[in-house]
């Protein structure tokens, strides 16, 4: 079966990588959807920034904050509370 790659299945993608500690497949999947002009969305943003936590990455969660504002894509309590537990 093929699966579409959207930003519906890339976000669902990105959540697994930080719910599995998993930060750099999860960071290789963000640089992955950005080439592929995919949508980059608050909830994408707030999946790799967890991400980034679980591995203890604080200067990569706040460049991705830093993505984030760039992009003018929203920030919200989730994104500012995974970057402060990094």
């Amino acid at each position: 079966a093929h699966v579409e790659l959207n930003t519906i299945t890339y976000n669902a993608a990105l959540s697994a990588c930080a719910k599995g500690g998993q930060w750099d497949q999860a960071l290789r999947l963000l640089v992955e959807m950005a080439s592929t002009r995919g949508e980059l969305n608050t909830i994408t943003y707030a999946a790799a920034v967890s991400a980034c936590a679980k591995g203890r990455l604080w200067d990569q969660a706040l460049r991705l904050l830093i993505d984030m504002a760039s992009a003018h894509v929203e920030l919200n309590t989730i994104t500012y509370n995974a970057a402060v537990s990094a």
